[in-house]
């Protein structure tokens, strides 16, 4: 058995496959399956390891932000690279959360949120969470120091 995220696309499956791939560390397209014209359909990719497939089946079934991509990093300049990256020609949303150039949502997470939301201190969980609230791109200074100063 083995479990997979299915993408539908409109049409830009390949070239949403080499944006993220170039975008995210450990990623590779496995495989491009195409239709007789030369065009692609089917796009596999791994994603850090993680596998999806991308499929161009045309118009009519739009992404939502009900499903997302989660990426979660160490560092700062991490969240600000992946982010800047992904939101160009998308869209920002809040709480560290963007839609990309495809419509695709996907969110940015510094590692250390996990930490600072499960601290076992309901007050610095809550400042935390306020904090969250406030922002697009996340800041995790600003996170830390809403976790600190609570």
């Amino acid at each position: 058995m083995s479990v997979n995220t299915f993408l539908w696309f409109d049409s830009d499956a390949e070239e949403a496959a080499a944006r993220y791939t170039a975008l995210i560390p450990n990623s590779r397209i496995a495989e491009v399956t195409r239709h007789p014209d030369g065009s692609a359909f089917i796009v596999a990719i791994e994603l850090d390891g993680h596998p999806y497939t991308l499929m161009n089946g045309g118009p009519g079934h739009p992404f939502t932000d009900a499903a997302s991509i989660q990426v979660v990093v160490e560092t700062q300049a991490e969240v600000d690279q992946l982010w800047d990256a992904l939101v160009e020609g998308g869209e920002p949303g809040p709480c560290g959360w963007l839609t990309d150039r495809y419509g695709l949502s996907w969110q940015v997470v510094p590692a250390t949120l996990v930490t600072l939301m499960n601290g076992g201190n309901p007050t610095k969980t809550a400042a935390v969470a306020t904090a969250l609230r406030s922002m697009s791109k996340l800041d995790l200074k600003v996170l830390q120091d809403a976790y600190d100063q609570a």
